[in-house]
């Protein structure tokens, strides 16, 4: 059973009752409080985190799980309600996985599985080629380093400052696997100098290679 919070003033279930969110296999449980998520989850792992972007300081609660050690690394999905902006920014750069508009369309599960089985991530430290596309610094183009992988982004090093909702092009050499070119977004500033990125494109079988230097390094 995969285990997930609701976090919302209202149940949901008019707006997500059709999504893989309520499939039998998914426990729901409601919060309207931080403190509320911090008590399921110290009492079993909880897969998902749901947070209504509706909800009075919501991108305090993000933030709030994402800084406790109990639901750090837990994915969190925030609820945006309006055209993408700059509220949704927010709940990014609070630590939210990902934004997700309602109402729920064709790519809601998908995504929403992927997030619910976080893939293996690997922790690495080899150099990674990155321009900027877009924006006032679109062109610019340096070397950062991958500091962790996993098959869907990675969590990148670097002297340039991001911002969540920048457009990148990649490309790095990973041991015994080869190279990998694709595009990735910011998604989440993480400290000072690194942030996560979420690979959007990948070229070739460069996923297959990430996926298998992953459970190769598992394996040493």
């Amino acid at each position: 059973m995969i285990r997930t919070v609701i976090v919302s003033a209202a149940d949901l279930v008019a707006e997500l009752g059709h999504t893989v969110l309520f499939r039998s296999n998914v426990e729901r449980l409601h919060a309207s409080r931080t403190e509320d998520v911090l008590k399921i989850a110290d009492a079993g792992r909880v897969a998902l985190v749901v947070v209504d972007s509706a909800l009075p300081g919501a991108a305090g609660v993000v933030e709030a799980l994402r800084q406790d050690p109990l639901t750090r690394s837990t994915a969190i999905v925030a609820l945006g309600r309006s055209e993408f902006g700059f509220g949704h920014l927010g709940l990014l750069e609070a630590g939210a996985n990902a934004v997700m508009l309602m109402p729920p369309d064709r790519d809601w599960d998908d995504r929403l599985t992927r997030l619910m089985h976080v893939p293996a991530r690997k922790a690495a430290r080899f150099p990674a080629n990155v321009t900027i596309e877009g924006g006032l610094s679109g062109g610019l183009s340096f070397t950062g380093r991958v500091v962790d992988l996993s098959v869907h982004g990675l969590l990148l090093e670097c002297p340039h400052p991001l911002e969540v909702g920048e457009d990148l092009s990649l490309s790095f050499m990973m041991p015994r696997q080869g190279g990998v070119r694709g595009t990735g977004t910011v998604v989440r500033v993480a400290e000072e100098d690194r942030f996560g990125v979420e690979l959007t494109h990948v070229e070739g079988v460069g996923r297959a290679q990430i996926k298998r230097y992953v459970e190769l390094s598992a394996l040493d």
